[in-house]
């Protein structure tokens, strides 16, 4: 860990910090990227099908860049339970919003998946990074990424998207999750992927409890000493709601306030459903930090 020169915040030596990303370049020692999250299903978790229609989903990723983001998430099939669909079907789904995001924006395009043909077709249509909360359980994802230059997310999970598992429990599951990804971006490296292009997502509540996953924030600089950019997916997720007992619509504050917890712990990139509230609230935390400069400093000048 080393100490920023600017404030009084310990954040982690990161392996390759200034990016390039697709069209976007990021220096990951001063800044925060907020991905946007698009979700093409009709049984998200928060938006319960808002923008299935692919209409809705184009008309949301330009929206999102209009609101400040930096990065769209664009997912098929939400991790939590219910039916598997086809590949076939979830291709359908995530290219044809890929490819109308990428014809309009230079920001970065990630497609939500852990399956390799979907990641080789979501790659082809034009995004950027592949955002795999399985933990690479599918072995032939790390090699499509590898082969095409992209980015990827290795995210903790025990039981991966659509799949039932039983009562979640760990002997220390900071220590357990730290372990799980450094195995995985092992795995991730020796495939022939680019360290400099590999993220790491802690996975909030995949397979946790409302403890584990306070646990893992509260020690959240653990995780990020690994070194590769940490993403964290907190956005309105249930043990948020279950801090205050808020309904899944009502989690925005609780949102923000544990968005910038994990920021100060070295959190890199945000993915939130909330963008405008969000870019708000990073900036003002990189400016905290003395990341940036205010843009209209006058008060008592």
């Amino acid at each position: 860990m080393s100490r920023n020169g600017q404030s009084a915040v310990f954040l982690p030596e990161l392996i390759q910090p200034d990016r390039t990303i697709g069209a976007r370049r990021f220096d990951f020692s001063r800044r925060v990227a907020v991905m946007a999250i698009i979700n093409r299903t009709p049984d998200s978790f928060h938006d319960r099908g808002a923008t299935f229609q692919l209409a809705r989903a184009v008309e949301a990723a330009e929206q999102a860049v209009a609101d400040g983001a930096d990065w769209l998430d664009i997912g098929g099939m939400p991790f939590g339970r219910g039916p598997e669909i086809p590949v076939a079907e979830e291709i359908d789904r995530v290219a044809p919003v890929i490819e109308a995001a990428r014809a309009k924006t230079d920001a970065v395009i990630s497609v939500d998946t852990f399956r390799a043909e979907v990641a080789e077709a979501a790659l082809a249509a034009g995004a950027d990074v592949v955002n795999d909360t399985s933990g690479l359980k599918d072995p032939e994802l790390a090699p499509v990424v590898a082969k095409t230059g992209a980015g990827l997310v290795v995210t903790h999970s025990l039981a991966g998207p659509r799949v039932e598992h039983p009562k979640p429990t760990y002997d220390d599951v900071v220590g357990e999750v730290a372990a799980f990804l450094r195995d995985r971006v092992a795995q991730a490296l020796a495939a022939g992927v680019d360290p400099g292009n590999i993220v790491i997502d802690p996975g909030h509540d995949l397979n946790k409890n409302t403890y584990h996953s306070l646990e893992i924030t509260r020690r959240l600089s653990e995780i990020a000493a690994i070194g590769y950019p940490l993403l964290v997916a907190v956005s309105n997720k249930d043990f948020i709601g279950e801090i205050e007992d808020r309904p899944q619509h009502d989690r925005l504050e609780g949102t923000l306030a544990v968005t910038a917890a994990c920021v100060l712990q070295g959190a890199r990139i945000v993915r939130v459903h909330d963008v405008r509230a969000t870019v708000a609230a990073v900036r003002t935390i990189e400016a905290v930090l003395g990341f940036r400069e205010p843009l209209a400093p006058r008060h008592n000048l």
